[in-house]
C-alpha cells in the first residue's frame, strides 16, 4: 500500500513539473530561403521572417525599419532537378 502511494506522489509530481516547465519556441529559420530579415522589437527582443531569395529584396524590405538581413543559416539549398532522360541500356 505505501508503495502505491509512493508512486502515485511521484507520479504527480513529475506532471506537475512537465506542466510548470516553459513552452519551447519553434524554429525561426525557413529553410526555404536563403536570406532572413532580422526584425528588432527592443533592445534583445528580434524575431525573423526568412522569405527573401536575395540581400538586396531583404535590403529593400528592412529600409526605413529597425531591421537587418542576415543569411539563412539553415537554407536546404535549391532543389535537385531530376533528369527526364532514361538511361541508356548496353547491348
Amino acid at each position: 500500500m505505501k508503495s502505491y502511494a509512493l508512486a502515485a506522489a511521484m507520479t504527480s509530481a513529475a506532471f506537475a513539473a512537465m506542466l510548470a516547465t516553459a513552452p519551447v519556441q519553434a524554429q525561426t529559420y525557413d529553410p526555404a530561403y536563403p536570406v532572413c530579415l532580422q526584425i528588432y522589437q527592443g533592445m534583445t527582443d528580434y524575431y525573423f521572417e526568412c522569405a527573401y531569395t536575395s540581400i538586396p529584396q531583404c535590403q529593400a524590405s528592412a529600409s526605413g525599419r529597425y531591421a537587418s538581413c542576415v543569411v539563412n543559416p539553415y537554407y536546404a539549398g535549391p532543389k535537385a532537378k531530376r533528369s527526364k532522360k532514361k538511361p541508356r541500356v548496353s547491348g
